[in-house]
């Protein structure tokens, strides 16, 4: 339906300007995250599922749970409609990717990393719109 395509279209412009952790580019230029990495389901009235695939820039990247929260944090707030959200890594790109993908959906664990002042104000940092 076209609310499908405009809530495709809207998560797609929320997380393109994520900055990279480490480099000054976003992960739309990193290729991190590109238009196929993001679907949406209706999952019930006025309530959708939202799920990112991204692709760490190297299988044994650091950065890759940090990324992940990134794109939890932005999504979370910025999604203009009723989610849920799953994000996982592109199938194959990183060596741990079952570990990274079960922390970056599991709320507790993700509430707790949001508690860390050094990890949180880097995850500000990436997700604050540049002016």
């Amino acid at each position: 339906s076209s609310f499908i395509v405009g809530h495709l279209c809207s998560a797609l412009d929320i997380i393109r300007t994520i900055r990279d952790p480490e480099k000054p580019n976003t992960l739309e230029e990193l290729e991190v995250v590109t238009e196929n990495c993001v679907e949406v389901q209706e999952i019930g009235e006025d309530e959708y599922l939202v799920i990112i695939r991204f692709t760490p820039t190297v299988p044994h990247c650091s950065l890759a749970t940090l990324i992940g929260l990134c794109l939890r944090v932005k999504l979370q707030r910025c999604l203009p409609f009723r989610h849920k959200l799953e994000i996982y890594i592109t199938e194959g790109t990183h060596s741990t990717e079952e570990d990274i993908n079960k922390q970056i959906n599991d709320k507790e664990r993700v509430a707790a990393a949001m508690e860390n002042p050094n990890l949180r104000e880097i995850v500000e940092q990436c997700v604050t719109e540049p002016d």
